[in-house]
Parts: C-alpha cells; structure tokens; sequence
C-alpha cells in the first residue's frame, strides 16, 4: 500500500513538472469555452465574475449564498455580490431561487434572513425585556434596522415560547408587569362608586406610575389600560357597564332587602334569587358570588403569609358580621385551612393563621420571664391576678377579665407590606383604637365599622385564646423548676450527710486510738488538739453553695451569723469585724490572700506573725534575765511604732494606698 501511494506521489510530480507543449492565452480559453457551449458539450450555464477571469455556475452560486447566510443568519445581496465577485444581477436571482426552495429564509429589502436568525435575536429581545419589563416595538425596529410590522410579525409567533411577555398597543411588557396593571386596573374599577369616566381614571394610573417609578418608568399607554378592562368586564372581574365615551358605570355586588321592600317588591328575598340565580341570599344583604372570591384571596393570602384578616374590613360596609360568617363558610381556601389547622377563626369575622398564633405565643413565652410577676407555690397562680375577677374602667360599667387586660401584649400586628386592609378590629370609626407593635414600637391605627361596639374585639379573642396555652406553659416551666430544686437539695443533703458520717465513723476510730494514752494525760491533750484540727480543715472542705445552703437552713440568728463567716470566707464582707479563735486567724488571712491587695496581706500577715512570735517569746520567758527579754521587747516596738498604725489606717480607710 505504502508503496503504491509512493509511485502515485512520483507520478504527480512527474506530471506537474513536465512542461505543456500547447500554451494557451486567456483568448483561446474564452473562445475555446464558447466553442464547447455552441456544440452543447457544456449544457449548463456558466456565469462571468466580476474580475471576468473566472467563470462560476449558478448552482456553485447558490451553494455560496447558503454558506453565507448559514454563517451570518442576515446577509444583504449587496454584501453578498461583493463578497462572491459576482455581479448583483445574478446574486439577486439566485437568492430568489434559494429563498424559495427554504421556507425557513425570507428576502425582504434586499435582504435575505433565516428563522434561526430571529430566534437568537428575540431571545437577546426577551433577556432585554425582563430587564425592563417594558420594551417599545419602535425601539426595536431602530436597532435591527427594519419596520414595525415585520418586528410585530416575527414577534407574534413567539409570544409565550420564546418571549415572555405581552404585546399591547406598540409595547412589549412582562407577564409579571401585566399582572400588576391588571390588579391596579381591577382595583380601580372596583373602587369606583358614582359614574366615571375611564379616560380620568386611565389618566390617574399612568400619574402614579410615573410617580412611583420616576422619569426612568415605564410608560404605559391609556389603550392597554383600556385593553385590560375590557377583558376583567368580559371575564365578570369587574361588576357594570360602559355606555358610549368610555361612561363607566358600577354595579354594586350587594343589594339590601330594605331597599326592595322601598320599592314596594314584596318578598325580596325570593325575588332575588329568582332574578339573580349566581347570587346568594343572606339573612339582610343579597350579594354576587363575585364577593366570595374576593374574600377567599384575601383570606388565603393572610393564611399564607402568616398573618391573621378581619373579613369586614374587606367586605362592604353594608354586610354585618352574622352575614360576614356565612360569607366565610364558603371560602375554600378558609375550609382547607381549618381542616389542616393552618388558621383558626375567632368571632364571626376574624381569621387568624396559626403561624401568627404561634408566633405571638412564642414571643410571649420567651417575655414571661420578665413581666416580674410573683407566683404563688401553694396555689400554683399569680398571686395579683385574680382569676375571674372584673375590673372597672373609668366611670363605665364596661367590665374585662385577664383576657383583656394588656391587649397590647398579646402582639398582634397590623400586615402593612400587603395592599389588603388586615386586622381591622370592630370599632367606631372616628375613635379607632391603637395596636402597638413591640418591633418597631409603632401605634398602628385600627379603624372599625360603624355599629360595632368593641373596637378590641379581636384583642380580646386572641388573648383569651392564648391564656390557657401560658398558663400551661408556666405550669410546666414551675414543676420542671420546683422537681429540679428538690433534687438538687436532696442531693445535696445526701451528699453531706454521706460526709459527715465518713468524718464522724473518723473520729470515732481515733478517739479508740487516744484510749491508750489515758495514763499520759499530756501526750493526750496534744493528739486530741491534733486530731481536731487536722479532722476539722477537711470537714470545712465544701464549695461556696454548699456553705451557703447550710448557713441558710440554720434557725434565726445563727443563720445570719453563719451566712456572714461565709461572706467573710469567700471575701465578699471585709468591711465587718469578725470574731475567731487565734488559731484561726493565720488560716482566714492564708485564705483571703487572693482576695486583697499585696499591701494590705502583707500588713495583715506581719502583724499576725509578730503577735505570735511575741506570745511565743511570753510563754516561753522566765523569771530570770536573758536575752529574750530584749527580743520581746523588740517585737512590741515593732508593733506599737509599726504595724498597729497601719493596721489602724488600714481598718479606718486612711491607707495612702
């Protein structure tokens, strides 16, 4: 094998090397190639180049313009021509034939672009509209250089896939942005008592917008409002009719049955339902079911986000609370909770989460601690609370047990991150009560309804709620408490007891040893006086706590005495006298040496050393002259001149120190 590709190998260079014996001009090559299409030997069309040295063919042609648009996605015939050397004329052509034979490639303007093409280009569209939720079709078209509709044609088969977002009046937007005009726009609508017309209301949308956004916002136009409108009116979102100029006018969702008896319509309840089968009927109010939706996202929403929502300051003024619990009976997302014990419903018209609950629970379990109440052990209560007890406010007769006592306490918070009104209480408008927030230390108002008489009712729904869980709660945290501080005496206890009958059972063993030196009364006295005090240094061998618990169960006032030699023993009362056999006195100042100054031990530790050396020179002193006389009287100079002043300045607190 290898030797036959070397023979072809020699054989080309042979071939390339050997010298032609026919030289032909460009001339003849011409003519020759005209000779050759005149006898049909070339029966294909040949096509000149631009520089007219070359010849190319339409289907070479064509095969080029692929390439190039393959390679570009956009490709004009201009650039095209003058990239393949080939005169306009023939690139036209040819590009028509290729544009035809793919339906993916469209020519337009003297431009020929692939579907591939105007998907990269709308997903580099889509990257810039979630940027900036709003994006103008007149913006789009500039950049790409080509028309407004043929942006609204390549963007209209993509919408959803590859562009998310919404096209409306020359305006590309966001499915989230549409969301929130739609909910203004719905809102608005809603609001909207008296007839109004829609171009004002459209005209104050775009105000606001512009200023919570600024200079910089998105600028939406009174048609997509208008767009956004008609498919809420269409879809039953919004209740009345727009009558010719954009004249809208609001249906109401509710109708009382006094209004009708007004009317002289007898029986309005029957006449209702008859007439408005969606409806339902309430025990004074007639409504549209569209209520019930409204309440149950409200409902849910407070549910989700952990918070608690009284319905009537979400339903119209006009239903009551009776009319407000049945309304809450049909609320779906109400009934799951429940049945899940995610919320819970206090009253006729209040929903609280459980998380809230939970929440305030918490944050006034840890808080009980320091609310400094005393607690009685015998009976287990606060010992100033009077359980079931009433007191008086002001010159009222109104009466409230511990429930209601601190409604601020309980923690109930007002939701002010959501646009819905949440934990309006029931009271009169004009005078609404405060909620105080412990975080941030606001006084948030809760307006009520009018005919309501008790602006704290939720308070005290939820307190009531929540006093059975504390005092549980403290009931286990004082059992747990008083079982441990009984174990912990009684071990004590044993512990020492254990103790002293080792030391005791001690005692008892050397006191047989000392009978046999009964006859030696000197020897004697020297072991007993041993044996007390090496046995009574391990005996005081106990820690702080216990010291203490000794000192505190002796009766009257030994038990102050013993507690001040404790507090004198751990040097926490150096400002008292102590009274101490003289024994003791070197073993209180060895103790107290971490507990002073350098100065003052050392002052305290001569002094005591000199008096014992000067007892010592005393005891041992006799009748006759020598020279421990004038060692004790060296040792009382000492004393007198020396340590007894600073000793005294030390006590009196006149230590230059």
């Amino acid at each position: 094998m290898d030797a036959e590709l070397l023979e072809l190998q020699r054989q080309l260079e042979a071939a390339q090397s050997a010298r032609s014996s026919v030289r032909l001009s460009e001339r003849n090559v011409v003519e020759l190639v005209q000779k050759l299409q005149e006898r049909g030997i070339i029966d294909f069309e040949l096509l000149h180049t631009v520089s007219g040295k070359e010849y190319i063919t339409s289907d070479h042609l064509k095969h080029e313009i692929k390439m190039e648009i393959n390679k570009r996605g956009r490709a004009s015939l201009v650039d095209l021509s003058d990239t393949l050397g080939v005169d306009l004329y023939h690139v036209e052509r040819q590009s028509q034939k290729v544009v035809s034979d793919d339906l993916t490639l469209m020519l337009i303007n003297g431009e020929i672009m692939s579907q591939s093409y105007w998907d990269s280009v709308t997903e580099e569209i889509n990257e810039k509209l979630q940027e900036r939720s709003q994006i103008a079709l007149a913006e789009i078209a500039a950049q790409l250089h080509i028309g407004s509709e043929l942006v609204i044609n390549i963007l209209e088969p993509r919408l959803g896939t590859i562009v998310k977002g919404r096209l409306e009046g020359g305006q590309l937007y966001t499915p989230a942005y549409v969301s929130r005009i739609t909910a203004m726009v719905r809102g608005a609508a809603r609001g909207i008592t008296v007839p109004t017309n829609l171009p004002s209301v459209w005209n104050s949308l775009q105000q606001q917008l512009q200023e919570m956004h600024g200079a910089s916002g998105v600028s939406v136009e009174g048609s997509f409002f208008q767009s956004i409108f008609n498919g809420l009116l269409k879809e039953g979102a919004v209740l009345g009719s727009v009558r010719a100029g954009g004249q809208w006018t609001p249906a109401n969702s509710y109708i009382g049955y006094d209004v009708l008896q007004k009317l002289v319509i007898p029986q309005p309840k029957q006449y209702l339902e008859a007439r408005y089968p969606d409806g339902i009927a309430l025990d004074a109010v007639f409504v549209h079911h569209s209520v019930v939706g409204m309440l149950d996202a409200a409902v849910g929403d407070a549910i989700e986000s952990g918070h608690w929502i009284d319905s009537l300051s979400v339903l119209p003024s006009y239903i009551s609370g009776p009319d407000a619990t049945k309304i809450l009976s049909l609320c779906q997302s109400l009934q799951r909770a429940v049945k899940s014990s995610k919320a819970v419903v206090f009253g006729e018209s209040c929903v609280f989460s459980s998380v809230f609950i939970k929440n305030i629970f918490d944050r006034l379990e840890k808080e009980m601690d320091s609310f400094g109440i005393k607690y009685s052990v015998g009976q287990g209560k606060p010992m100033n609370v009077n359980v079931g007890s009433e007191q008086r406010t002001g010159s009222g007769s109104d009466t409230k047990d511990l429930g209601d006592n601190d409604a601020s306490s309980t923690g109930v918070l007002s939701d002010r991150g959501s646009k819905k009104k949440r934990g309006k209480g029931a009271g009169s408008n004009k005078g609404g009560a405060l909620l105080k927030d412990d975080d941030n230390d606001e006084s948030i108002p809760v307006k009520g309804k009018k005919g309501s008489d008790d602006v704290n009712g939720p308070l005290k729904l939820l307190s009531s709620h929540l006093r059975p869980m504390l005092v549980n709660s403290w009931m286990k945290k004082r059992n747990t408490m008083l079982s441990g501080n009984a174990e912990r005496r009684r071990r004590l206890l044993d512990n020492l007891q254990k103790q002293l009958d080792e030391d005791v059972l001690v005692m008892q063993l050397y006191e047989k040893g000392l009978d046999v030196f009964e006859d030696d009364p000197a020897t004697s006295g020297i072991l007993h006086k041993h044996l007390l005090r090496s046995n009574e240094e391990e005996l005081l061998h106990l820690s702080t706590a216990d010291r203490s618990a000794l000192a505190k169960n002796l009766p009257g006032a030994l038990s102050q005495k013993a507690q001040a030699l404790v507090d004198a023993l751990e040097g926490k009362a150096f400002n008292k006298a102590l009274q101490a056999p003289g024994r003791a006195v070197g073993a209180v100042i060895t103790l107290l040496k971490d507990k002073l100054p350098d100065s003052t031990y050392k002052v305290l530790a001569d002094y005591h050393g000199t008096t014992v050396k000067l007892l010592a020179l005393q005891a041992a002193a006799t009748d006759e002259e020598d020279c421990a006389s004038d060692r004790m009287l060296e040792k009382k100079e000492d004393l007198e001149e020396r340590l007894m002043p600073e000793l005294k300045s030390l006590v009196l607190g006149t230590s230059k120190e």
